[in-house]
């Protein structure tokens, strides 16, 4: 993957390559990751980041920079696993790993996107309870309801462009947000590329990482990535491709490093300076009134809206790729197994909504979930993608797969870490 970038730019002159920029020509090419992006800056996101902010102002932004860093290897290997197979990661690990594994790894895919679903609906039912005084039972129905809608009255495209739309309001939001305080830029540049632990802070770090990288995303952008079809056409169009999904996967990336940067920003500019703390996403609405505006708390609201009906949006889409997945077929809305599998997760989701109490402790029960099955998805993904067999010779080089294998096993402790941590503290 290093050697793509270079690639890229030594290669930028030659005519099979030369992109040409005008505005609609390299927005042709932007959009899976986008999708992706939306995954992490979802309700599990802003928990983490609203907290990190509020009990340590700037210094845990490093960990925004090095999720995002890992993030971006991880999501290009397996959009070049979609691209240079033409199989999605749940395709492929039902036909090349033994029908015992793969149903197991599948089937915990499955359970981690509906855990994903639970965390997603919550965080629009809790927007709409902030903006409309709606009850959350009743918010996490609107929410599925409006969504199902969306799945299944419209094709990949048109998702894009929707999804597109609400990235944009999400951001438009926090730029309007950031412009209402004064933010020391001095230190904020200080803490991006500066690993800081302050006492007490490794719960927070942890959950920083956990919400970034998601297992469902990684299905997902694999999926999406074949939605243009480029694994279908001749070598040299593949070649370009990839390239090009490796810049649609940086920028993409890049946006959500800057969202969830905002979000820390804000809350350190706010609550860290007022000293005051923040348990859910509630109380940061009610303590932003005061300190900010009125205005300001109705932006968080619907922002918060816009993340969890656009994650909730992709979380049934992965859901879908995976099950249909497990019968070898590839993500199709209009297939009964893509629409049973998303229906599975929503369904059971809002089950568990009804069933448990604390809506703020559902979100953290869901990343314990999440944080079990991540590191099993991405050692699956890293196996595949440096098989010969799979991948012929668009597998990893040594060099990709010793990073890969290193940052799956850095994600793997930090996350049983913070499994432990919720039992210890």
């Amino acid at each position: 993957m290093f050697k793509r970038l270079s690639h890229f730019f030594n290669n930028i002159d030659r005519k099979d390559y030369r992109p040409k920029f005008g505005g609609l020509e390299i927005l042709k090419f932007l959009g899976p990751g986008l999708l992706v992006t939306v995954g992490f800056i979802d309700p599990g996101n802003w928990a983490s980041n609203l907290g990190a902010g509020a009990q340590f102002g700037y210094t845990l932004l490093w960990m925004v920079t090095l999720s995002t860093i890992m993030l971006i290897l991880l999501q290009h290997n397996v959009a070049h696993l979609g691209i240079a197979t033409g199989l999605c990661l749940s395709e492929a690990t039902t036909k090349y790993m033994k029908p015992g594994y793969s149903i197991s790894v599948l089937v915990t895919a499955v359970l981690a996107s509906i855990s994903t679903s639970l965390a997603e609906i919550l965080g629009g039912a809790i927007a709409l309870q902030m903006l409309f005084d709606i009850p959350i039972r009743a918010g996490a129905i609107l929410v599925v309801i409006f969504v199902l809608i969306m799945l299944f009255t419209n094709g990949y495209q048109m998702i894009e462009k929707w999804i597109i739309a609400f990235v944009s309001v999400i951001g438009l939001s926090f730029l309007y947000e950031l412009s209402l305080v004064e933010i020391d830029w001095n230190t904020a540049i200080q803490s991006w590329v500066t690993p800081s632990f302050p006492k007490g802070s490794m719960v927070i770090i942890m959950s920083v990482l956990g919400a970034v990288v998601m297992p469902h995303n990684l299905f997902l952008h694999s999926e999406i990535i074949q939605s243009r079809q480029w694994n279908l056409q001749d070598e040299k169009t593949i070649k370009k491709r990839l390239n090009y999904e490796f810049l649609d996967t940086i920028i993409s990336m890049l946006i959500g490093w800057a969202i969830n940067s905002a979000m820390i920003l804000l809350a350190a500019a706010t609550f860290y300076k007022a000293g005051t703390m923040v348990t859910e996403l509630q109380q940061a609405k009610s303590l932003l009134d005061p300190l900010l505006g009125i205005h300001a708390g109705v932006v968080f609201a619907v922002a918060l809206l816009f993340s969890g009906i656009a994650s909730t949006i992709t979380s049934g889409m992965a859901a879908g790729s995976i099950f249909s997945g497990i019968f070898s077929e590839p993500y199709d809305i209009k297939d009964n197994h893509s629409r049973l599998g998303i229906t599975i997760s929503f369904v059971v989701a809002l089950l568990i909504i009804f069933v448990i109490s604390n809506p703020f402790s559902g979100l953290i029960y869901s990343q314990m979930i999440l944080s079990i099955q991540l590191p099993i998805t991405i050692f699956v993904q890293v196996w595949l993608t440096s098989s010969e067999k799979v991948m012929g010779k668009y597998k990893n080089t040594k060099l990709d797969k010793t990073l890969l294998y290193l940052i799956g096993g850095i994600v793997t402790a930090l996350n049983i870490a913070l499994f432990i941590s919720f039992f210890t503290n």
